[in-house]
C-alpha cells in the first residue's frame, strides 16, 4: 500500500474514540479499539465487517474475502477500487462492530 494511503487510514481510524495503533512482530500495522482489530494492514488492507457487508462486497470489483480469517467477516480492500467514501463507511462499520457497546452507542449517538 502507498505510505499517502495508510495516511489517510490512519487519519480516518484515529477520529474514533480509545483507538490506537499496533504494530505486530512481522511488521503488520492494525487499528484496535479495546485491543480488539477492526483495520491489519499488511501487504493488502483487511476490514472487519459483518457478514451481510461482507456478502454485498464480495460481489462487486475491488473486494475479495480475507485469506483465513474471511469467515469472520473479513474482506481485503483495494483502496483504488472502492474510493475513500466507501473507506470511510467500512472503516466506521468496522469499529462499531470491535467497540465495546459503550464507545459503539457514543459513536452512533454523536
Amino acid at each position: 500500500m502507498k505510505t499517502s494511503e495508510i495516511d489517510e487510514i490512519r487519519r480516518l481510524c484515529l477520529l474514533y474514540p480509545e483507538v490506537h495503533e499496533h504494530i505486530d512482530g512481522f511488521g503488520h500495522t492494525s487499528f484496535r479499539v479495546k485491543d480488539k482489530p477492526f483495520i491489519i494492514i499488511g501487504e493488502t488492507l483487511s476490514i472487519k465487517a459483518l457478514p451481510a457487508t461482507q456478502e454485498i462486497l464480495l460481489e462487486q470489483p475491488g473486494y475479495k474475502k480475507a485469506p483465513y480469517i474471511g469467515r469472520h467477516g473479513w474482506v481485503l480492500v483495494e483502496v483504488e477500487v472502492a474510493g475513500w467514501q466507501a473507506m470511510e463507511g467500512l472503516i466506521r462499520e468496522g469499529y462499531l462492530i470491535a467497540a465495546p457497546k459503550r464507545l459503539a452507542n457514543q459513536v452512533q449517538s454523536g
